[in-house]
C-alpha cells in the first residue's frame, strides 16, 4: 500500500461518515451506526496497510499522525452519539475529519521505513494514539464552546454537552502522558525532563484541569469558562504542533516533526 492510494480509502469512508451524520439528524440510528462504524473500518484498513507496508506505526510525521486524527474523530462521533444523542455530533465530526484528510491530501509528506530506535519503544504507539483520541475529543468540545459564545444566554444542559466532552478527553489526555512517561523511562532513562513539548503538554492539562474545578464554583460564568475552554484548546494546538515553530525547540525536543521526515 502506498501514500497516492489513500484518496480512494478517504473519499469512501467520508461518503459513509456523511452517510452516517445524514441519519442522525433524521433519527435513524441503525443506519447512522453502521455507515460510521464501516467509514472507521475502511479508513483503518488504509492505516493498518500502511502500517505494515512502512513495518512500523504510521505515527512520526505530522502527516501519520493527522490519519489517526482523522480517524478518531468520527469514532469520538460516534461513541458521544451513542451515550448522550447528540445528532449534530456526527455531522461535526465528518467536517473536521474532512478537514485533515484535505490537509494531508494537498500537502502529502514523505513516509518510509526509517524509525529512530527512541522511536522504537512499545510504549510509544499507544502514547499517540490514545492522545489523538484525547485531541478529536477536546476538538469536539472547542466547537461546542465556540457555537454556546454565540448563543446571549448558554443553557445549562448545553454547558453539560462540553462538561462531558472534556471529561472524556482530559481522562484519554492524562492516560496519555502515562503512556509518555513510560515511553521516556525506556528510551532516556527518565520519566520527565521539561523537554518542550513535555511543557507545553503539562500546561494543556492544568488548563483543562483548571476549566473543570471552575466550572464547579457555585458562582462561575458560563461565558468566562466557555472562553477557558478556548484558551485551553489553543494551547493543545500549541502543545501538538505549534512547539515545531519555537526556537527553544529546534534541535534540543525529540518531539519535533520535521518536514522532511
Amino acid at each position: 500500500m502506498t501514500w497516492e492510494q489513500f484518496i480512494y480509502f478517504a473519499i469512501a469512508s467520508v461518503l459513509l461518515w456523511a452517510v452516517g451524520a445524514w441519519a442522525a439528524w433524521r433519527k435513524k440510528a441503525t443506519i447512522a451506526y453502521t455507515a460510521t462504524v464501516l467509514g472507521l473500518l475502511v479508513f483503518f484498513a488504509f492505516i493498518l496497510s500502511m502500517w505494515i507496508s512502512l513495518e512500523r506505526p504510521p505515527l512520526r510525521t505530522m502527516g501519520e499522525t493527522r490519519l489517526w486524527y482523522s480517524f478518531f474523530l468520527p469514532f469520538a462521533g460516534l461513541i458521544v452519539y451513542s451515550r448522550w444523542k447528540y445528532k449534530w455530533i456526527l455531522s461535526f465530526s465528518t467536517v473536521l475529519a474532512l478537514v485533515f484528510i484535505c490537509v494531508n491530501l494537498f500537502k502529502p509528506e514523505i513516509h518510509d521505513k526509517t524509525l529512530m530506535p527512541a522511536l522504537q519503544s512499545p510504549w510509544f504507539a499507544p502514547h499517540v494514539i490514545v492522545y489523538m483520541f484525547a485531541y478529536a475529543v477536546l476538538g469536539a468540545a472547542a466547537v461546542m464552546a465556540l457555537f454556546l459564545l454565540f448563543r446571549k444566554k448558554p443553557l445549562t444542559s448545553e454547558m453539560d454537552i462540553t462538561d462531558n466532552l472534556v471529561y472524556v478527553g482530559l481522562a484519554f489526555l492524562t492516560i496519555g502522558m502515562l503512556f509518555g512517561a513510560l515511553w521516556a523511562k525506556e528510551a532516556w532513562g527518565h520519566y520527565w525532563s521539561w523537554d518542550p513539548k513535555e511543557t507545553w503538554a503539562a500546561i494543556t492539562w492544568l488548563a483543562y484541569l483548571v476549566y473543570i474545578h471552575y466550572r464547579q464554583l457555585p458562582h462561575h460564568r458560563k461565558r468566562l469558562a466557555l472562553w477557558m475552554l478556548i484558551g485551553s484548546f489553543v494551547l493543545l494546538q500549541m502543545c501538538w504542533w505549534g512547539i515545531n515553530y519555537l526556537p527553544s525547540a529546534q534541535g534540543s525536543s525529540v518531539h519535533t516533526y520535521s518536514i522532511s521526515e
